[in-house]
């Protein structure tokens, strides 16, 4: 079983725009692959097949594929011919060594419909020869082990058991965006499900170095190697922002502060997007979750930015972006000790519903663009490719 085979899900839904979503789900399935032994992805009716190069990892292979958006499921398979006992034969010989299963079934598809047999009589058939063989029950309601039999013109793949891809778009067909990442659990979250969607995502993070240690940034680099295993490359931009809040400290109101520093934030945000081509900016803010993410202040947070502010976890609740973070791994990295830039001279009671009258009011009494252009000249890039990483001051 030298063999993988790659179905898609929502791509199938693209109609004339299907080719387009298919050719970069191919690019980014061969660019996440190129170098862990499998020579070429081959296009077949509604499906891919990755061969696997005498000695390549199967383990590896199946990670990689994991993580690419867009593969709705993918299994290890056989190929063969399209004689029905060739088939069965092929499928009871590759059935040895594994553990009796409870139960199992064949669930035969034809992509080409010429052949004389229905995908029921290929069940039945196929079905009886590996009872016969093996004594197993047979389960169509239930089975404990599912035995794929997928039947093109001239050959035929079979599998047991399919494993449940990443979903959703191929990164890079959805445009790009840049994403304020915090050392925090819900900004890289909120990254993720862009990707899912299949976007590029930029990273910029924030932080308050001297004043503070460099544990923030990190952290950011952390977690922007961890998501570069999704989109396979990404960039990430460092920028300083001690000197503005300390500059906020003398002139802002200490209630104004937070929203002050957000709308900062988005400003300079939006020119390093727009240095990059993003279309958007994300944020990991949840409506509710602290003082300065009630819907009164993110309107006048918003207002700062000429692009729209997307925010993927809006609706969510602190339990269940935990959770997605778990499973994300960004959880073990997001939870480390450190003192980030949120947490500077931030007051005890923060202004909940800001005016955008006070805030701009604030913004001029402390020359904000010139801050704006202090910061973002002194930003450290850093790129991030799968497998390899490399860093650029």
């Amino acid at each position: 079983m030298r063999s993988i085979v790659i179905h898609y899900n929502e791509i199938a839904l693209k109609g004339r725009n299907r080719p387009y979503f298919v050719a970069r789900l191919v690019r980014n399935l061969r660019e996440a692959t190129k170098d862990a032994g499998v020579p070429f992805v081959r296009v077949l009716n509604g499906r891919f097949e990755m061969e696997l190069a005498p000695g390549a990892d199967i383990d590896e292979v199946r990670d990689r594929v994991s993580r690419v958006f867009g593969v709705g499921n993918y299994a290890r398979a056989g190929r063969t011919g399209v004689d029905l006992d060739q088939i069965g034969r092929e499928i009871i010989d590759g059935l040895k060594g594994r553990p009796d299963p409870a139960s199992f079934r064949i669930a035969a598809r034809r992509a080409d419909k010429r052949h004389a047999m229905t995908s029921v009589d290929i069940e039945r058939h196929i079905g009886a020869m590996v009872q016969a063989a093996t004594g197993w029950k047979v389960d169509l309601g239930n089975p404990a082990l599912t035995i794929n039999v997928e039947m093109l013109g001239d050959e035929t793949f079979y599998s047991f058991g399919k494993e449940k891809g990443a979903g959703g778009l191929p990164t890079g067909v959805s445009g790009r965006v840049a994403c304020l990442l915090s050392g925090g659990i819900d900004s890289p979250v909120a990254a993720w499900r862009m990707m899912r969607r299949g976007c590029r995502v930029y990273f910029i993070h924030f932080h308050s170095y001297p004043v503070l240690s460099r544990a923030s940034q990190e952290k950011a680099v952390e977690l922007a190697r961890l998501l570069t295993q999704w989109q396979l490359h990404s960039r990430l931009f460092l920028v300083p922002f001690a000197d503005i809040q300390q500059k906020a400290l003398m002139t802002v109101d200490p209630a104004l502060r937070v929203v002050v520093y957000r709308r900062l934030m988005v400003r300079i945000a939006e020119q390093i997007a727009r240095r990059v081509r993003a279309q958007a900016l994300v944020t990991g803010e949840v409506i509710g979750q602290v003082a300065s993410q009630t819907l009164e202040n993110m309107t006048v947070i918003d207002a700062a930015s000429a692009m729209p502010v997307l925010r993927p976890l809006v609706g969510m609740d602190k339990e269940e972006i935990v959770e997605a973070a778990k499973a994300l791994g960004s959880y073990p990295i997001s939870i480390i000790p450190d003192q980030d830039c949120c947490t500077l001279f931030t007051p005890k009671h923060p202004a909940t519903r800001a005016s955008i009258g006070q805030i701009e009011e604030a913004e001029r009494a402390l020359d904000a663009g010139g801050l704006i252009e202090a910061a973002m000249a002194a930003a450290v890039v850093q790129d991030f490719e799968f497998p390899v990483i490399k860093s650029t001051a």
